[in-house]
């Protein structure tokens, strides 16, 4: 019935994805938005607020909500950008250095295991029709 649907297709799939993640990063007692989000910070020390969620395709409210939980967990500080005080540059703490090489190893082996599940012609050439959609239709 919606063999050709969009929607339905990326939403089911999405929810396939959502538990892969999940899985994922549960021994670290993060969500996968708040995974990504700190591999980000973590990949760039003392970005803006704003500079997050435009790399992470999602609205400045929801990163301040991903945000402010990880700054519950102890993993990020925020301090007052120099340039411009109404916003925060954004700063792994020394608990969340202490994660990244576990993080990013449970990433790639995700990764790696979807990647042989599927075929990596079919994972990589997903990943970018997915990406060039977005891009047009945002």
């Amino acid at each position: 019935m919606f063999d050709q649907c969009l929607y339905f297709n990326t939403t089911a799939l999405a929810r396939v994805v959502e538990r892969e993640w999940t899985r994922t990063y549960e021994p670290f007692g993060l969500t996968p938005p708040q995974a990504f989000m700190l591999r980000a910070i973590l990949a760039r020390e003392g970005a803006l607020h704003r500079e997050l969620a435009d790399l992470l395709g999602i609205a400045r409210p929801t990163a301040t909500r991903v945000l402010d939980s990880l700054a519950e967990k102890g993993l990020i500080e925020r301090h007052a950008s120099a340039g411009d005080g109404r916003e925060s540059c954004v700063y792994p703490t020394a608990v969340a250095k202490g994660m990244e090489k576990s993080i990013t190893a449970a990433s790639a082996a995700t990764t790696r295991r979807v990647k042989n599940l599927i075929g990596a012609d079919v994972f990589d050439g997903t990943v970018a029709q997915l990406r060039e959609i977005r891009t047009v239709l945002g």
